[in-house]
């Protein structure tokens, strides 16, 4: 006797966002401007090398107190510029992916065009808070001169960490309100400018 159970559902019913879909990227089949593919694939690149580091640094420490009890001030202050540099390189290439938590109930119980109108408001917002994020960076590389205490890094080369996730996260929330206002005049053409 067999049962008639239905099969497992597809979580990607649950997860995906249909009307989303021609605001991403898909790197598979080249959808989407190559440069932010380029840039994110380089950037997720970066992430695995600085979490290499991270790991190497941090564990550097501990062995350095529990078996020789000496302490390695310049771990520290590596891990803590590391960590920097992997929080905004891994936000704007989670930005790059959609990866960043979103309540989107709303959104995609949504006609198209009223959907793309919401997606179009949250991009100019995003938008408008980068370039916030961008002049408040300027004006912290402009003043900062320093150098770190133990291994000398510039200040500066921590900095732009900040500077580049905003012009990243930026440009695709431009690119991605441009999308919205297409898809606003006519949604049915689901397919996103901007290929090879």
């Amino acid at each position: 006797m067999t049962s008639s159970t239905p099969p497992p559902a597809d979580p990607g019913v649950y997860l995906d966002d249909p009307n989303r879909k021609p605001l991403e990227f898909d790197f598979e089949t080249r959808k989407g401007p190559a440069v932010f593919r380029w840039l994110t694939l380089a950037m997720e690149q970066l992430i695995a090398a600085i979490l290499v580091a991270l790991i190497v640094s941090v564990s550097a420490n501990v062995i350095g107190r529990s078996l020789l009890n000496r302490s390695l001030p310049w771990a520290d202050e590596l891990a803590r510029m590391l960590f920097i540099w992997l929080v905004f390189i891994g936000a704007a290439a989670a930005f790059a992916r959609y990866e960043h938590i979103a309540v989107d109930y709303l959104v995609r119980r949504l006609k198209p065009r009223a959907a793309y109108g919401l997606y179009l408001i949250q991009h100019l917002i995003i938008a408008g808070l980068m370039g916030v994020m961008l002049y408040g960076g300027y004006l912290v590389l402009s003043r900062s001169t320093g150098r770190t205490a133990i291994l000398g890094v510039p200040w500066n080369l921590i900095n732009i960490a900040l500077v580049l996730c905003a012009a990243f996260i930026g440009a695709v929330a431009l690119w991605r309100a441009w999308q919205c206002i297409r898809l606003i005049r006519s949604p049915w053409s689901s397919t996103p400018q901007g290929g090879r």
